[in-house]
């Protein structure tokens, strides 16, 4: 596959998954977070917009993951590589919510701290596999218990 392709498979799939965890995880007893709602309220566009952009943000991602963090982050096992980058995304979205008007949060800020921080990571964590696994094939890599090896 494609760098371009692997990248906006692993941005779809790594969004899918943190929304998803991010929405059960209300019915878990954590705030209720929307990213696709927040951008709404924050941008004052309808939310499918949120929507779109949601999902085109975590392709943006996913795109600096691929061609710029994959080669950066010298780690080899690839849930950790993830959670690394899950965390640096996390930290840059503080950044812009720290610059942007942010909607009200309803909830305890520590708990929504906590969520986002989980949905940033898992998110990292689902991109880092998608790519690696579309990168990799049976006859280019070894698998073993922790990590997948490429070899170019």
């Amino acid at each position: 596959m494609k760098k371009i392709t692997i990248a906006v498979l692993a941005g779809i799939i790594g969004t899918v998954v943190m929304t998803v965890v991010m929405m059960v995880g209300s019915m878990m007893g954590m705030p209720k977070m929307s990213p696709p709602n927040m951008l709404s309220e924050m941008l004052g566009i309808p939310v499918a917009m949120g929507w779109m952009m949601h999902f085109m943000i975590g392709i943006v991602f996913a795109f600096s993951y691929v061609f710029l963090f994959d080669r950066l982050l010298k780690i080899s096992n690839r849930y950790l590589k993830g959670a690394v980058f899950g965390m640096l995304v996390f930290v840059f979205a503080q950044i812009v919510m720290a610059i942007m008007p942010t909607p009200k949060m309803e909830g305890s800020m520590v708990l929504i701290a906590i969520g986002s921080i989980m949905g940033h990571i898992i998110f990292g964590i689902a991109v880092t596999l998608t790519a690696g696994n579309a990168y990799c094939s049976k006859k280019c890599c070894q698998t073993n218990k922790y990590s997948i090896q490429r070899h170019e």
